[in-house]
């Protein structure tokens, strides 16, 4: 399914979570409003590295960061393989990828829209302004 957050499309595999579609998009609305924190779904995690980069994401809370390498470290892992299972996030914004960030920049973002939506996600997240775009 997609889901536009401050104007940028995310695609979400709503059969990974336990809920219902249409209460997927509340609480992603609820999220975008500032209402929600958190996700009151459980996740069916794929049974392979890119599970394992979402469980590690996941358990990341709201307003932090954490860095590729940092995943990486705890995973036994590299950076890039993180970044790349980062990028096959079937769930973004539930599945919080843009809290990984590079150990210099904010590293990329695969969404639509790129590193501005990651930018837009995390500045949220901060409780500053988000500038909302028009895709």
């Amino acid at each position: 399914m997609r889901l536009s957050v401050f104007g940028y499309a995310f695609d979400l595999d709503e059969t990974l979570v336990d809920g219902t579609p249409e209460a997927l998009r509340d609480a992603v609305a609820a999220y975008e409003r500032g209402d929600r924190r958190e996700f009151p779904f459980s996740v069916a995690y794929p049974d392979d590295f890119t599970g394992a980069v979402m469980r590690a994401m996941a358990a990341i809370p709201y307003g932090e960061t954490r860095t590729y390498g940092d995943l990486a470290t705890t995973l036994d892992t590299s950076a890039v393989a993180v970044g790349g299972a980062c990028g096959r996030n079937p769930l973004p914004v539930v599945v919080p990828c843009h809290r990984v960030v590079g150990a210099s920049s904010l590293g990329g973002f695969s969404a639509h829209g790129g590193v501005a939506a990651k930018r837009a996600l995390l500045a949220h997240e901060r409780g500053e302004p988000t500038q909302r775009t028009l895709g």
